[in-house]
């Protein structure tokens, strides 16, 4: 009778097991992507893992954990001890955890391109669902994380090139990248240069820089790496006939002006669907000529604070889809000051000189009624040329007949590109056609971004492209 008692109130004086049912309540992962490294077909990967928190007080029902993939899966999981696909009512006490692990063998396949495979582990508590990422790379790829190049190199096109987290090319170390090289960035991935960069591609082979979500529907979408980010010190940087798409930064230089060393020279380039700014200039030098800069979450170009800047037969065309965000910045915008709050909130103004921005035979057009801002602060200079150039502003607000540095502008008048979105090519009808200065059209601007040549007729078009009558 004494052990049936203790057990008796053993068993009824236990703490009742509790379980959180809020449907805010979730779980915490220790990473939110599994990736292998470069996986060669036919041979099983390492074996990796993460962990799965229960941060709440009491205990959390995990409903169901699911391989996406199911047994046809190039993955394969073993989920606290136990191998399989499909999982139910998983249990984790309070502030306890579980480990997950993760491994896969690819089957063999003879794509000569980089060959993504991705599957996913879903996890359903109290009606939400959570995934984790399971990712591999199919092809033997130059992999680079976190990768610091302390000596100058070259990359050809043997192989793509896949970079995670991002890689560092240092001071007085030169990087070339030679045509048809194709760059593949993980997410939040950036290129930072101190040294040089040399993006060397042809009109048949251009360099490509882009995401490496290589399905379809990512195509389009902005902001998935970071951006091309030349440091103050970095010079003589080149791209010529470059792909950059689908970042947050296309090009971002941050370096002290030096007219004898100019920091970047940009050629027969794209730049398209960036979550952010097109080229952003802070203080530094920029020559481009025969470049489009297309949809962009705030600014195709943003030039701050102080620099030398010149664009001839560029296109600036920001159509950016307001489904991805508000766009409220124009396609253009200079300043000769930079604009920050103190550790108060009081808003401070750096003001320096723009000592030149011209802009020579360009488009700047757009979805927005201003697409062209100039704001100056009157401690410093801003000297700017808008010269031959489809432009898009109001007018009432912005009186650019009195402007000396307007000469020869067309105003708000539709560039009529060919294909929105993709190149920015001149339709028959463009205003564009033979309004440019053929002084403008003098080498090395003499061909457009297609390598025709823009004095075949009577007079060179506006923006990247020349319009070839066939």
């Amino acid at each position: 009778m004494l052990v049936l008692g203790i057990v008796f109130l053993l068993y009824y004086c236990r703490p009742e097991r509790t379980y959180i049912e809020d449907p805010q309540a979730t779980l915490h992962f220790s990473l939110d992507t599994v990736y292998f490294d470069t996986v060669f077909t036919t041979i099983g990967t390492t074996t990796k893992s993460f962990i799965i928190y229960n941060p709440h007080e009491r205990f959390i029902k995990i409903g169901k954990i699911l391989l996406a993939g199911g047994s046809n899966s190039v993955f394969r999981i073993n989920v606290d001890g136990v191998s399989g696909s499909e999982f139910e009512n998983f249990e984790i006490a309070p502030n306890d955890s579980m480990y997950v692990f993760v491994e896969a063998t690819l089957n063999p396949n003879e794509s000569p391109d980089i060959l993504r495979i991705q599957d996913s582990i879903t996890f359903s508590v109290n009606g939400n669902i959570q995934d984790i990422d399971l990712v591999a790379w199919g092809q033997n790829v130059h992999l680079y994380r976190d990768s610091v190049i302390d000596y100058s190199a070259t990359w050809s096109a043997d192989k793509p090139y896949l970079i995670i987290g991002g890689i560092l090319v240092d001071t007085l170390q030169t990087l070339s990248i030679e045509e048809g090289v194709r760059i593949y960035m993980h997410r939040d991935a950036g290129i930072f240069i101190k040294g040089t960069l040399e993006m060397l591609g042809t009109v048949d082979n251009p360099v490509v820089v882009r995401g490496d979500r290589l399905e379809s529907f990512y195509d389009d979408i902005p902001g998935q790496w970071f951006g091309i980010y030349f440091a103050p010190g970095s010079m003589n940087n080149l791209i010529d006939h470059a792909d950059i798409l689908n970042g947050t930064f296309g090009l971002w230089a941050d370096s002290v002006v030096n007219h004898d060393q100019p920091v970047l020279t940009i050629s027969n380039t794209e730049i398209n669907r960036m979550g952010y700014d097109g080229i952003l200039g802070r203080g530094t030098t920029i020559t481009a000529y025969n470049t489009v800069i297309g949809d962009c979450g705030n600014s195709c170009i943003e030039l701050l604070y102080e620099g030398s800047y010149e664009f001839t037969h560029c296109t600036f065309a920001n159509y950016w889809n307001d489904g991805y965000s508000n766009r409220k910045t124009p396609a253009v915008y200079l300043a000769n000051y930079y604009a920050y709050e103190d550790s108060l909130g009081e808003v401070i103004l750096e003001t320096r000189n723009i000592d030149k921005a011209d802009f020579l035979n360009c488009i700047i057009f757009g979805n927005r009624a201003n697409e062209l801002v100039i704001s100056k602060s009157e401690e410093g200079k801003l000297n700017y040329i808008f010269d031959r150039c489809i432009t898009r502003f109001d007018e009432e607000k912005f009186n650019y007949y009195a402007d000396p540095a307007f000469i020869g502008i067309i105003n708000n008048a539709d560039p009529k590109f060919d294909s929105l979105h993709v190149s920015y090519e001149l339709d028959s009808l463009s205003p564009a056609i033979d309004r440019g200065l053929a002084d403008y059209a003098e080498h090395p601007y003499d061909k457009d971004k297609k390598e025709d040549s823009r004095l075949s007729d009577k007079a060179p078009d506006l923006g990247a492209y020349e319009r070839i009558l066939k």
